[in-house]
């Protein structure tokens, strides 16, 4: 137990130490194949995370993951329905600004006369015009950036 303990903690820093070597990452050394709005520190385009970022400001933030793709939002119940909380997931899947890289998941629940949260079927098109509001986000950044 502690011999297997002891090799995980060698993996995970070892790992680590690997990670942040600048001559492994293509970003940090400015590579020509590094896709623009692909900057040192992130995986994924950073016009499409800050977008992300601003336009579900009003929700709490969970976890945040720039080399992975995935920003999390937790319950966020509107001041007009009580009665209703909403919660999201943003992936994030490509270095470069295209509407196929984004992809929002929405969570819906209502609360019964039991108070109880049962999950609720959410409108499709609520997570296209995420994605789009999210888009022309990035698209505003991206243009802000180039000027």
């Amino acid at each position: 137990m502690a011999i297997t303990r002891g090799v995980s903690i060698a993996l995970v820093a070892s790992s680590i130490a690997l990670a942040s070597c600048g001559s492994l990452n293509p970003l940090s050394r400015g590579d020509s194949t590094a896709s623009a709005g692909a900057e040192q520190g992130i995986g994924v385009n950073s016009f499409l995370w800050r977008a992300s970022l601003d336009t579900l400001s009003f929700m709490p933030l969970v976890t945040a993951d720039p080399w992975g793709g995935v920003i999390n939002y937790d319950w966020h119940t509107p001041a007009a329905s009580p009665n209703e909380r909403f919660k999201a997931t943003v992936f994030i899947l490509d270095t470069r600004l295209r509407a196929d890289a984004l992809n929002v998941s929405i969570t819906r629940e209502v609360r019964n006369e039991a108070g109880q949260w049962i999950a609720q079927p959410v409108n499709p098109q609520t997570e296209t015009d995420l994605e789009n509001a999210i888009l022309t986000r990035a698209r505003e950044l991206n243009l802000a950036h180039a000027g």
